[in-house]
């Protein structure tokens, strides 16, 4: 097994930039296509992620990420945080793209939610997944979390294994909706890991 030898660091409101495109890799596509819809013609849907990221409120923001880091430079990241212990109503104007996954989350209340593990592609390979996901398992524990769920799409074989590998077992699906964003899978997978 290949161990990560890099630091882990709480992110700031500086690292916004280098944790947009880590939430693009992690979302398959989909961060980039809504950012792109919020951003309108003309308009810089990086800038949009930068500042969705930079956010005080929303659960993608920088307050709940984890940076991993080697040689001074951003490797990948981490981005996690507890679910409520009620499921949410999902509001009328969500963009129904993202109702599944939020049908998805409510399904797991009470779990430390991953919502973002990546790494820069070159980094891929090195024991960096397995190091993050023990780092959401140690915030799980502290906030004294049943367990730990993530979201991933049916296609992302990679990923399923590496999830499979850290305990994470399958507990639901739910139909993706795609509009106009391109990708080749049919469902997202809610994966959990029980304690």
């Amino acid at each position: 097994m290949i161990r990560f030898n890099g630091t882990f660091r709480r992110a700031t409101l500086a690292d916004a930039a280098d944790l947009a495109p880590l939430v693009e890799f992690a979302s398959e596509g989909l961060a980039l296509y809504l950012w792109t819809q919020l951003a309108g013609p003309g308009g810089d849907p990086w800038e949009i992620g930068r500042q969705r990221v930079s956010s005080e409120t929303l659960g993608v923001s920088y307050r709940h990420a984890l940076i991993a880091e080697g040689a001074g430079k951003t490797l990948g990241a981490l981005i996690s945080y507890r679910l409520g212990h009620e499921p949410e109503p999902i509001d009328s104007t969500l963009p129904a793209l993202l109702v599944p996954l939020h049908e998805l989350m409510n399904g797991a209340p009470g779990t430390w939610y991953v919502q973002v593990l990546a790494a820069y592609p070159e980094q891929r390979g090195c024991g960096l997944g397995t190091a993050l996901l023990m780092e959401a398992d140690r915030s799980a524990a502290a906030a004294g979390a049943p367990g730990l769920s993530l979201i991933v799409s049916d296609t992302n074989s990679g990923a399923r294994r590496l999830y499979e590998r850290n305990g994470f077992r399958e507990a639901a699906r739910r139909r993706m909706v795609k509009e106009r964003w391109r990708h080749p899978g049919t469902d997202w997978l809610l994966l959990t890991k029980r304690y």
